[in-house]
């Protein structure tokens, strides 16, 4: 999702975790989700939300049971603020280290202006509605970009989720990553992909390249998942490969609906 403005006045109002297995919960902010992982050598959190995010962050670290001192990394699925708002927060609280893909680390890093989306006709109506309902920024400083510690390429190795692996998925963003844990078969997917109200899961909106996106869509859609966790959009937490796979066969002239109207 893009198009956030990088403050959230007012933001800090609520969260709310859910436990969607032993070792992973959503982090549920007013606006998109984040998700924790448990290791037993600590956490990791997926994407960090607007800026501001970072009390509601460890408001929930310590709701799941855990200390804010167990956070070890912070995985950023790419460069938009509703994911990286509140890391360089987060990350300053502790030796917790940053992971983004390379593509995508100017962007984070505020050294470049990142692209904006090329909107089809029908998404222009939803990404105006969105738009104008973020929070502003009026009178507030824009928060300090994150600092990246690793720089991420196709395959790498995360370093936790017992082997996850970094999937790159070019199109919402240039940097966009997926991440897969194959031994426990999730896929946290970015804005990759998405869920709408309904329930549908669908390619990800407003993308910056629209046929790399889907065919990054389809390449998620062979994977073996169980649980898919989106940015926008309740995950799927049984059999989220059939779900995948069947919006990717409705990728050629799909309209899908707005699945950012609620998350």
């Amino acid at each position: 999702m893009t198009g956030y403005a990088r403050s959230a006045a007012g933001y800090r109002s609520r969260v709310e975790l859910i436990r969607l297995t032993p070792r992973l919960h959503l982090i549920h902010f007013p606006v998109g989700h984040a998700y924790l992982w448990h290791d037993p050598d600590g956490l990791t959190l997926i994407d960090a939300g607007l800026p501001g995010s970072a009390p509601l962050v460890e408001a929930a670290i310590l709701q799941a049971g855990y200390q804010t001192a167990d956070l070890r990394r912070v995985v950023l699925t790419h460069f938009h603020a509703d994911h990286i708002g509140a890391a360089a927060d987060i990350a300053g609280r502790g030796e917790i280290a940053v992971l983004a893909h390379q593509a995508d680390a100017p962007f984070i890093r505020a050294e470049a202006a990142g692209p904006s989306p090329d909107l089809a006709d029908w998404e222009r109506p939803l990404y105006d509605q969105v738009t104008s309902q973020a929070p502003s920024q009026e009178a507030a400083e824009p928060p300090a970009p994150p600092r990246i510690d690793r720089e991420l390429s196709d395959g790498d190795e995360l370093g936790f989720g017992d082997g996850a692996v970094a999937v790159a998925v070019p199109g919402h963003t240039p940097g966009s990553i997926a991440i897969y844990l194959p031994r426990h078969r999730v896929l946290f997917a970015g804005d990759a992909a998405a869920r709408t109200p309904d329930g549908t899961a669908i390619c990800g909106v407003f993308n910056v390249d629209r046929a790399q996106a889907a065919s990054s869509f389809r390449r998620l859609a062979a994977l073996s998942v169980d649980v898919a966790c989106f940015g926008h959009g309740e995950p799927i937490v049984h059999d989220a490969t059939a779900a995948l796979r069947a919006a990717a066969q409705r990728l050629p002239g799909r309209r899908p609906t707005d699945a950012h109207k609620r998350a």
